[in-house]
């Protein structure tokens, strides 16, 4: 699920190779089309350590100008490097037992008697898959390969886990947000405009 479309896909065989040689990991990417594309990249440091605006940044910048050269997107288009956030999409195999006890919400690629989307608690992940503990008590077990998306869904328990792992990005109503650095200034090239969101 990290890309869906052979456009995509493509575009990660070419940008992967770079953010490895940052240690950081793409957990998604998607082209939006419309009337100027956007490439959105979700990324973090390897092995899921707290990430910033700044890894973001240096990320886009690495990015950019290979993007320019190999041309996989013909059009004019938007650059957007974040960090996958708290409620955070789940799209690798070993993504699920990292966040065992947690609650997700999954849509599959193919329906079960009719079924697509679900809702529960992760209970663990092995060979055979993702096991999660559904609302109704019953269980769900799928690889990733077999979902069209997956994500962790916002609760107190997932909030309280990124605040002792340091992953909590610093909230509005905090009062130490001295040593946060946010580059709001947009690069503009010919081909595209670099962000480094930090969502």
């Amino acid at each position: 699920m990290i890309a869906l479309t052979e456009q995509e896909r493509q575009i990660l065989a070419l940008v992967t190779p770079v953010a490895e040689s940052l240690g950081m990991e793409i957990v998604r990417l998607r082209v939006q089309g419309g009337r100027r594309p956007q490439l959105q990249i979700m990324a973090e440091r390897a092995g899921g350590a707290p990430t910033n605006v700044e890894d973001c940044a240096r990320l886009s910048r690495a990015i950019a100008p290979m993007m320019d050269e190999a041309d996989p997107i013909t059009e004019a288009y938007t650059l957007e490097v974040s960090t996958p956030g708290i409620d955070r999409p789940l799209t690798r195999e070993g993504d699920f037992g990292r966040w065992v006890g947690h609650a997700v919400k999954i849509e599959l690629s193919r329906p079960i008697d009719g079924r697509r989307r679900f809702s529960g608690v992760i209970r663990s992940e092995d060979e055979d898959g993702a096991h999660i503990e559904l609302d109704d008590e019953t269980e769900l077990v799928a690889h990733v390969h077999e979902m069209s998306r997956a994500s962790l869904i916002l609760t107190d328990k997932l909030i309280d886990a990124a605040r002792a792992a340091g992953t909590l990005p610093p909230q509005p109503d905090e009062d130490d947000l001295g040593d946060l650095e946010i580059d709001e200034t947009d690069e503009d090239t010919d081909k595209n405009e670099e962000t480094g969101d930090v969502t």
